[in-house]
């Protein structure tokens, strides 16, 4: 979509992470069947309009901040999606909190914020899963970092920590079955089982 083209193009540009292609690929599949989607991290809206572009779904989105959450509203508005998309311009704990008070529940959760709260977030994002739907988490391998042996920068150990903390709690709950990828900078794949 020419569109879409214009959105990556800004994003390579402005140095804005957005969801690889690959990636985008498997993530409208698993968008595809799904009625309601929950995004952490909307950035300027991107992955967001694939899965719109990819169902029918409606889709609430998580940014904090606030030049990128209203370039995303700009770029659902101007793909005539905005009816279909609630974005909360604030902190994502705090909204998964609220969201879980309301009982909602959602066939697709994309996890795609900040890395190193990934496992602060996984309690409430079980929460908020349907029965058979799914987690699909991007960056999981972290440049590499996640996995490897050697040593991690200072700047990266928090994070890296904490994603293999995410990835032990994904292994280790008998709720999910999951799969991992290593396409891109890998993700993973969760069924909440029904």
């Amino acid at each position: 979509m020419e569109d879409l083209e214009e959105i990556k193009r800004y994003a390579k540009e402005n140095f804005v992470p957005i969801v690889r292609d690959k990636t985008a690929e498997e993530l409208c599949r698993q968008a595809g069947k799904c009625q309601s989607i929950l995004e952490i991290g909307t950035a300027i809206g991107y992955s967001g309009l694939l899965m719109l572009t990819c169902s029918q779904a409606n889709l609430d989105t998580i940014e904090k901040d606030d030049g990128r959450a209203h370039l995303a509203q700009e770029n659902f508005k101007k793909f005539g999606y905005q009816a279909r998309v609630k974005l909360y311009n604030e902190d994502a704990y705090a909204v998964l909190e609220r969201l879980v008070e309301q009982n909602k529940k959602y066939d697709l959760v994309f996890l795609d914020g900040a890395k190193g709260q990934y496992i602060k977030y996984l309690p409430l994002i079980k929460r908020l899963l349907s029965g058979g739907g799914t987690l699909f988490a991007d960056n999981i391998n972290l440049l590499g970092l996640v996995k490897g042996e050697e040593k991690v920068p200072h700047k990266y150990r928090s994070m890296v920590n904490n994603l293999r903390k995410f990835i032990n709690a994904l292994e280790s709950d008998s709720d999910f079955v999951c799969r991992f990828y290593d396409i891109d900078d890998g993700f993973v794949i969760c069924k909440l089982k029904a």
